[in-house]
């Protein structure tokens, strides 16, 4: 299966491409609960619930 790549846009409209499957497994391991700051290439995110359920359904497509 190919690598499955993702443009999302962080908390300030800066767009990142990242590999969905490998995004959601980091998640998973290091903001699965609560909300906490996830930066990476000079990009933030606000990982919440929202954030986890939004970045689960899009790695299901």
């Amino acid at each position: 299966m190919p690598m499955k790549k993702t443009i999302l846009k962080d908390d300030n409209g800066k767009s990142l491409e990242v590999n969905i499957k490998e995004f959601l497994d980091h998640l998973n391991e290091y903001h699965k609960s609560g909300i906490s700051i996830h930066t990476q290439d000079g990009c933030s995110f606000t990982v919440n619930d929202e954030f986890r359920n939004k970045i689960q359904k899009l790695s299901e497509k």
